[in-house]
Parts: C-alpha cells; structure tokens; sequence
C-alpha cells in the first residue's frame, strides 16, 4: 500500500514539474530574444506599465463618451415639454370670445369718450350762445311793447279756438256718411289733440311773460314769404319749424287715410289742411305764418303718406319728421348776425 501511494506522489511530482518546465520557457524564450536584441529587461518591463495606463485611458474616454446620452435624453424631453401642446376646440372657442370681448370694450371706450367731447362742444356752445343773449337783449322799454302787442293776438287766438273745434266735429261726422273709415278715424284723433291744445291754452290764462326769453331776445333771423321779408330771433324759427313738421306728420297720416279708403289723393280736401293750428298757441309768430308753414309741411306730407314712399321725411318709432335739407329749403332762414 505504501508503495503504491509513493509511486503516486511521484507521478504527481513529476507531472507539475514537467508543466511548470513549458511555463517557464516560453518567458525565456522572449528573454532571450530581447537579449538578442540589445533591449534592456528593464525596458520590456516599463513598456508593460505603460500599456496598462493607456488601456485605463481608453476605458476612462469610453465611459465619458457614453455618458452624454442621459443628459441628451433629458433635454430631449425637456424641449418636448416646453413644446405648446395642441388646443382644444373649446379652448380655441373661449381665447376668441375673450379677444371679441376685449375689442368690444374698446370700442365701447372711444364711444363714450366721443360722446362726452360731444356733450362738452355742446354744452361750449350753449355757454356762447347765454353770453351772447345775455350781452344783447332788448331794453326794458322794448321789452314791454313788444309784450303788449302780442297779449291781444294770444287772447284773439284762444277765442278762434271754439269756432276751430265745433268745425272738427262737423268734419268727423261728414267722414262717417261718407263710410271713409280710416279718413273718419284720422279726424277724429286730429280732433282729440285741437281739444288737449284749447285746455292747455285755457290752463295759461296767466302766462307770465316776464319769464320768456322771446320778449327780450332781439332779432336774429331774417325769412321771405310771398315776396315779404320777415325777422324773428331763435324762439320765433324754432316755432316755424315745429309747424312745418308738425305738418308733415298730420299730412303723412292723412295721405295714408285715404289711400286705405280707396280715395282719390287731395289733400286740400283734409280739416287739418284747411285749419293748419295744430301746434300754434298764439305766441311767437303770426297766425297766418304759422299756418302757411303749417300747410308746406303737410302737403309733402300727404304725398309720402299716400304713395308710401319717403321722399319728404322720414319715420322712426311711429313718429314722423320731414327732412332737414326739405325743412330749410321751406324756410330758408338767413342770419341776421
């Protein structure tokens, strides 16, 4: 038994021997050679450790080149969040109804402040025009004529206004056995507003003249009729043309009465053209002027209102009102000043 162990260990031996022996010469053989080659072992050895630096180098530059991918990728989504992210219908909807709202409020902005410039220009104006009447006014003495001359003519007029209304009725009755309804109609509301004018006038037995401006404003416009020329001041125009409206309105309803009876177009044939008072109170101008100016007004009323058209005037909310290029060229007032 112990022989066989001995021979084992020897086989053992010299089996390791025998490897270590083919390690061993391939390092000599290189040792050798670089013998032969006149280099150093020492420089062999040096060259190794330089090798060994330059690899951790590579290694080193590798991972560096590697690295930059993360911070790519993070600005890669960084930038793709601060891309604008598509919008919605509704929102797209809503940015446009804010932008409207805001241009309207704009709009809104220099409408009013145009209208308060507008408001200030006239309320200049109005201080101009008090300055001047106040500088021109008529003496004391002046005053009171003119006062009494005009007191007899309103009391004259008050007194026509009885005969005026009885000749109104007698209209409206004419109208209803003539079966012109809508003619019939149109009277009986002309009617209705001579009988509010009477009772108004009636209310001013006391009408303090003092207070109106009329009585002491001098004149300031000068107008022709048939061939007369005419001076009144501003209060005495505006009286012309509200009769030369007022006119316009009684003839556009009347016009439009007889069209809808069927009636032949006369509108000399209306109570309201023959009387031509509606509006008149007895103050300012002449009966006579006011109702010639009355009468212009309502003949090109009656023609608008009969044919349907719009050439004289024009309407708005019900109510009528002759054009103003129509309505000077009726009075053509010319300024004294």
């Amino acid at each position: 038994m112990k022989r066989f162990r001995m021979i084992g260990m020897a086989v053992l031996c010299l089996f390791f021997g025998s490897a270590a022996l083919a390690y061993a010469q391939p390092d000599q053989g290189q040792e050798k050679q670089d013998k032969k080659q006149g280099k150093p072992e020492k420089q062999t050895k040096a060259k190794k450790q330089q090798a060994k630096p330059e690899k951790k180098e590579q290694n080193q530059q590798a991972q560096k080149e590697s690295k930059p991918e993360k911070p790519v990728q993070a600005q890669q989504s960084q930038q793709s969040r601060s891309r604008p992210q598509p919008q919605t219908a509704q929102q797209v909807h809503d940015r446009n109804t804010e932008r409207k709202i805001e241009q309207q409020a704009k709009v809104q902005q220099v409408h009013d402040r145009n209208a308060e410039r507008k408001i200030e220009q006239q309320a200049k104006v109005q201080q101009v025009h008090d300055r001047n009447a106040q500088r021109k006014r008529l003496s004391e003495q002046e005053r009171r004529q003119r006062i009494e001359q005009w007191q007899p003519r309103v009391t004259l007029y008050r007194q026509s206004l009885d005969q005026q209304i009885r000749l109104a009725q007698q209209q409206v009755a004419q109208l209803q056995q003539q079966k012109r309804m809508a003619q019939y109609r149109y009277q009986q509301q002309y009617y209705d507003r001579l009988r509010q004018q009477q009772i108004r006038l009636q209310n001013e037995r006391n009408y303090n003249y003092n207070s109106d401006p009329y009585y002491y404003t001098p004149a300031s416009f000068r107008y022709n009729r048939d061939g007369t020329f005419y001076e009144t001041n501003q209060y005495g125009a505006d009286l012309l043309r509200r009769a030369v409206n007022s006119g316009y309105q009684e003839g556009f309803r009347s016009g439009q009465a007889d069209r809808q009876d069927g009636w032949k177009s006369n509108f000399q044939d209306s109570y309201a053209y023959r009387d031509a008072n509606y509006g008149y109170g007895g103050y300012y101008v002449q009966q006579d002027e006011y109702n010639y100016y009355f009468r212009e007004g309502f003949r090109r009323g009656y023609e608008d209102g009969f044919n349907s058209r719009k050439q004289f005037g024009s309407v708005s909310n019900g109510k009528y009102s002759i054009l103003g290029n129509v309505l000077s060229a009726i009075l053509n007032l010319q300024s004294l000043r």
